[in-house]
């Protein structure tokens, strides 16, 4: 307990400034909290998942074909903006124009690598990227190193197929670092914290076995470290995602240190954590202001098992009955901005209460429409979600 607490309050001398660096990155108006709605890049034509999205829409095709599991069900969703492709970036310019003005100013991209190759990666390239307005807000990269698998494919009631295995070997991860570092970590858009480009991982559980062990992983991410240095970089900001793929304990490291979540993620050199959905750690089979009260009272027990800062979570609901052609799914009942906004302030608070760190939230999502966790309008709340965001923080 005494050595978190001394951990946590070495690293305020060296994370003082990092909210006001990174504020200001990249952006022409300075906001004080950095809200990062993560990106879930599906909705445009994927060559590789023609099989599962034959009107060559992308994962649209679920939200368009989807049915109510039960009276009162709010399926299927409909997008105020209509089924449009992502990576054109006439399109991701509006994207970008109504995050910024209603106090969104980071962009978390769920990132594919499969079989040697990226996968969904045109919504970035070819929308983000050419995007006139990419400078008016941030974005780093996630790694969704997660099996690839019939969860995706609506059509298949049986989600345990497997279409591509998440393991990336030695070789493979190389290639994804110096991938990541040139197209990406060098754009000025790139979000940074203390100067450092952030980077998360979706499975820590995943690159360990796909490296070969734990060893091999320590190795694989220090080399990273020393590419973002050669860069240019003065460093790499590691992120992780909190849920059950951060192991518990690592067989054969000396010591007590790495028997804990906190002490594995300690081992590797982690910078920082967050959560990518409440659905990891709380049963959606609920009313979303109790889903999110147990979510959220697991914040000081967060703080007590991890000497490295937390970056709060706030998710908007979860809803996946549009991935599973009979339905009958559980799923966050109750789900609307005014409650969602409840939490925006707990997030906020969180923050206030922890100056030592930069201030940052994350946010499930900005566009997670098969989940149900999406703040693009939509014609049942418009675009309550993100007036809630704008009333709070800009």
């Amino acid at each position: 307990m005494d050595q978190l607490k001394f951990k946590k309050a070495g690293m305020a001398l060296m994370m003082l400034f990092s909210a006001l660096l990174s504020s200001g990155q990249g952006t022409k108006k300075v906001q004080t909290y950095d809200v990062a709605a993560f990106y879930w890049p599906a909705y445009h034509h994927e060559p590789r998942l023609q099989h599962v999205f034959p009107d060559g829409k992308g994962e649209w095709e679920d939200i368009y074909t989807a049915k109510p599991e039960r009276p009162g069900h709010d399926q299927p969703k409909v997008p105020v903006w209509g089924y449009e492709d992502e990576s054109d970036p006439r399109v991701m310019e509006k994207k970008i124009d109504a995050a910024q003005k209603h106090g969104v100013n980071v962009f978390i991209f769920d990132w594919y690598w499969y079989d040697g190759k990226p996968l969904l990666e045109d919504c970035i390239n070819n929308g983000f990227l050419k995007a006139k307005n990419n400078d008016q807000i941030r974005f780093y990269i996630m790694w969704a190193n997660h099996t690839a698998n019939s969860y995706w494919d609506r059509k298949m009631q049986d989600k345990t197929k497997v279409l591509w295995p998440g393991e990336c070997d030695r070789k493979n991860f190389d290639i994804v670092v110096d991938r990541i570092i040139s197209r990406y970590f060098k754009h000025p858009s790139y979000y940074k914290i203390d100067g450092k480009p952030v980077f998360s991982i979706y499975e820590l559980s995943t690159l360990i076995k796909g490296l070969g062990g734990i060893q091999n992983t320590k190795e694989a991410l220090d080399s990273f470290r020393k590419k973002t240095v050669e860069a240019g970089f003065p460093g790499l900001h590691l992120q992780a995602i909190l849920w059950g793929a951060i192991p518990k304990n690592l067989a054969g490291v000396p010591g007590d240190q790495s028997q804990t979540q906190g002490g594995v993620l300690d081992y590797f050199g982690f910078n920082s954590l967050t959560n990518y959905s409440w659905v990891h750690f709380i049963s959606p089979d609920n009313d979303y202001i109790d889903w999110a009260n147990q979510a959220t009272a697991m914040w000081p027990k967060f703080d007590q098992e991890f000497s490295i800062p937390f970056f709060p979570h706030v998710s908007i609901g979860w809803d996946n009955n549009p991935r599973f052609p009979e339905g009958k799914q559980p799923y966050v009942r109750n789900t609307k901005p005014e409650s969602f906004a409840i939490y925006l302030k707990k997030a906020k608070s969180y923050l206030d209460q922890h100056p030592e760190q930069p201030k940052l939230i994350t946010i499930n999502a900005w566009n997670e429409w098969s989940e149900g966790s999406y703040l693009e309008p939509d014609q049942t709340n418009g675009f309550g979600y993100l007036k809630a965001i704008k009333k709070i923080f800009k």
